[in-house]
C-alpha cells in the first residue's frame, strides 16, 4: 500500500508520482463529502491543529480552517499581528510554547523560505507548508493538479504555461516540480527581469514572448505581480505589463482546443488577466478554490496516519 514517505508536507520537490497520486486519489473521497448536506466527518476528532500564519491570506487560511472543521479537528488560528511576535518573540519560542499546549499539527505560512523546514528540526507535531517566502506552496500546486486531472482525466502530456512573476512565485516552483513529476510539459513566460536565473535547469521551456508561449498550449496559469515582494523596479508600468503579458480574450485563439485558464489568486483584474477571461467558460479559478478544501482534507487525513475508509 502506498503511503506518504514523510509525516510532514514541506514541498513537492522530491515527492514521487505515487505519493502525489495518493493525495489526488484521496481527494475524490473528500470532494464527495463536501457535496453532502452535512459536510462533516469525525475523522480527526481529538486532533489539535494550529494555523500559524505570519503573512496575510484569504483562500489558503480559510480553506485550511474549513478542511479542519469538516474533519472535526480542534482548530486554533494564530495571527502574528495579534500575538507576542509583536513583542519580539521568536518563531522558535512561539512554536515551542504552542507545542507545550499539546498540539498535533501545524500549518504554517511565513515570509522566509525554509521556515516550515526549520520547525521540523525541533517540533514533534506534523508540519504543513502553506507557503514559505518564494520557495514552495505545495497544497496550491496539488489543488491545481487535481483540478486539471478532474477536467482532463490525466496530467501527463498536458502542456502548461505559467505566466507572470515567476521570480517571486512559490506557486510556480511547486507547480513546476509537481506537474513535471506527473508527466506534464511545463513552460514559463514573463519579463526577463521576473524570470529566475537559470530557471531552465528546472526542466522548463522559457519564453519572454507571451504569444509564442501560448501556441499549442492546453493550460495557462496566470500569476499575480507580487509588488509587496519586489525590492527593485522590475517593470516600467503595470499598463505595459498588461499589454505584453496579460491573458486577454484576443490571445485565446492561440491555445489548443478545450484549453483551461487558471489563477491561484488573488487576482489583479486587468493586469495579469482580463475580467472576461477570468470569468469566462474556460476558467476553472473557482473550481480551484472548491477543490482546495478537499485537497487539504486529504492531506490532513493522510498526515494524521489515515489509512482506513472515510465514512
Amino acid at each position: 500500500m502506498v503511503k506518504l514517505k514523510s509525516r510532514h508536507l514541506l514541498g513537492l520537490q522530491g515527492m514521487n508520482r505515487e505519493e502525489i497520486n495518493l493525495i489526488l486519489d484521496s481527494t475524490d473521497t473528500f470532494l464527495e463529502i463536501l457535496q453532502r448536506p452535512i459536510k462533516r466527518v469525525p475523522t480527526l476528532r481529538g486532533v489539535t491543529i494550529v494555523n500559524l500564519f505570519y503573512e496575510p491570506s484569504t483562500r489558503t487560511r480559510i480553506s485550511f480552517e474549513l478542511a479542519e472543521k469538516r474533519l472535526s479537528a480542534e482548530t486554533v488560528n494564530f495571527s502574528a499581528d495579534a500575538s507576542s511576535v509583536k513583542k519580539g518573540e521568536t518563531l522558535k519560542d512561539t512554536v515551542r510554547n504552542l507545542e507545550a499546549m499539546k498540539i498535533d499539527m501545524v500549518v504554517i505560512r511565513h515570509r522566509y523560505s525554509g521556515a516550515p523546514h526549520f520547525l521540523t528540526s525541533f517540533l514533534d507535531a506534523a508540519v504543513i507548508n502553506a507557503g514559505d517566502g518564494a520557495h514552495e506552496h505545495p497544497t496550491q500546486a496539488l489543488l491545481d493538479m487535481y483540478t486539471l486531472r478532474k477536467k482532463y482525466g490525466k496530467i501527463s502530456g498536458l502542456k502548461v504555461v505559467i505566466v507572470g512573476d515567476i521570480l517571486h512565485s512559490r506557486v510556480a516552483r511547486s507547480n513546476i516540480w509537481g506537474l513535471k513529476t506527473m508527466g506534464a510539459k511545463v513552460a514559463v513566460c514573463g519579463p526577463t527581469t521576473l524570470l529566475p536565473y537559470e530557471i531552465e535547469k528546472m526542466g522548463v521551456e522559457v519564453y519572454s514572448n507571451l504569444n509564442e508561449s501560448l501556441r499549442g498550449t492546453d493550460v495557462v496559469m496566470a500569476l499575480r505581480i507580487q509588488l509587496e515582494r519586489q525590492q527593485s523596479c522590475y517593470l516600467p508600468t503595470l499598463r505595459e505589463y498588461s499589454q505584453r503579458f496579460g491573458i486577454t480574450k484576443e490571445r485565446l485563439p492561440l491555445l489548443n482546443e478545450n484549453f483551461t485558464i487558471m489563477h491561484p489568486g488573488p487576482m489583479n483584474r486587468g493586469v495579469e488577466i482580463s475580467p472576461e477571461v477570468a470569468d469566462g467558460p474556460y476558467s476553472v479559478i473557482l473550481d480551484q478554490v472548491t477543490n482546495g478544501v478537499a485537497v487539504r482534507m486529504a492531506i490532513l487525513y493522510l498526515l494524521s496516519g489515515g489509512e482506513g475508509k472515510v465514512e
